[in-house]
């Protein structure tokens, strides 16, 4: 499933540039735009999901993938142990496209509570 006017599908569809840094059969994890940290990677499902509860709801498996992948490029920008991962839900959380994503940050400290 996909959306025609979803930023992210047109990203995973190759319509629009990215850069992509790893990608999987269910996910691609690209650099985001403008990032909060020296490592900020978005992780998206290649299927559509407005939001994390949505996608974990229809496909469970596909959830846990986007988080394997999150490990997986936090490893490979050199974050073993020390990384935040970030969903944001809903408008007044923060999410800006409606399209289910995790935010990979990484290389900087971190403060909490983070908003």
């Amino acid at each position: 499933m996909t959306s025609e006017d979803c930023l992210f599908c047109r990203i995973v569809a190759g319509e629009i540039p990215a850069e992509v840094v790893h990608s999987t059969e269910r996910t691609v994890a690209f650099r985001d735009l403008n990032p909060q940290a020296p490592t900020h990677v978005l992780v998206v499902p290649r299927e559509h999901q407005p939001n994390a509860a949505a996608l974990a709801a229809a496909d469970p498996e596909a959830a846990a993938e986007l988080i394997r992948t999150a490990a997986a490029v936090a490893v490979a920008e050199g974050h073993d142990d020390d990384y935040r991962l970030v969903f944001n839900t809903g408008e007044r959380a923060g999410q800006t496209v409606f399209h289910a994503h995790l935010h990979v940050l990484g290389g900087r400290d971190f403060t909490w509570p983070p908003g």
